[in-house]
């Protein structure tokens, strides 16, 4: 995929959903904290007073847990979504991805910012034990979507263009895909793997808070309540 995504733009875009979205997902996803020592093997617990009792010695997945555990933190999940996006846009901006594909070391960069922040996202919308998502299920819904838009604009404007954005590939008529197609492709495959990624968190996100035994209703009425008394983001 390295090699064909130097000579391709669709499958340098494939690259490129794979290391921010479908990566990302699958590592939160797997929660295989503790077998890479991130995380202690002893399970959470506290005693009455509230106070953490295992593990003695939480490492850095459990800090993030038990600090979730205390309440929901909705400023720092759009905060943690807002990066995530600009950092997808710039990976998408037309010099960036003219010098990735001339210089191949950044292939490495490109994969190392987009998975760490990546999995920094979906740690807020999917659980990973010991973690727990920060947010309220509301704001899931919010934040995928957003993020899931944001790179359905990028590609659909990269995929409608009359001209080419990016300067590195080089199309030639009758050899090899054309250049309307190679932007077309490269647009439906971003979209292809955002969608198979956030749309299931969406609606899984969905149905169960409409399952809850809390009604939507009385939720909504609740954050409304929140945001004029707290701010939007509620506290953090």
């Amino acid at each position: 995929m390295s090699t064909w995504a130097l000579k391709y733009q669709f499958v340098e875009s494939l690259q490129f959903s794979i290391f921010a979205f479908a990566a990302p997902a699958l590592l939160v996803a797997g929660a295989q904290w503790r077998r890479i020592g991130l995380a202690s093997r002893q399970e959470h617990e506290v005693d009455a007073d509230g106070s953490l009792v295992s593990p003695q010695s939480p490492k850095f997945i459990d800090r993030i847990a038990i600090v979730r555990a205390k309440g929901s933190h909705q400023r720092r999940a759009v905060f943690v979504a807002l990066t995530f996006a600009a950092i997808t846009v710039l990976w998408r901006v037309a010099p960036v991805v003219d010098y990735l594909v001339r210089h191949q070391w950044m292939v490495w960069v490109e994969a190392i910012t987009l998975i760490v922040s990546g999995s920094a996202l979906f740690t807020n919308l999917i659980e990973s034990p010991p973690m727990k998502p920060g947010t309220l299920r509301p704001y899931r819904i919010g934040i995928s979507a957003g993020v899931m838009w944001t790179a359905w604009v990028v590609a659909y404007l990269d995929g409608m263009s009359h001209v080419s954005w990016y300067h590195a590939f080089h199309h030639v008529a009758g050899k090899g895909i054309s250049l309307a197609a190679d932007q077309q492709l490269s647009a439906g495959l971003i979209w292809l793997v955002s969608a198979a990624v956030f749309i299931p968190i969406v609606f899984w996100n969905l149905v169960y808070w409409l399952q809850s035994e809390e009604d939507p209703n009385d939720e909504l009425q609740r954050l409304v309540r929140d945001e004029r008394t707290r701010g939007f983001f509620g506290s953090d």
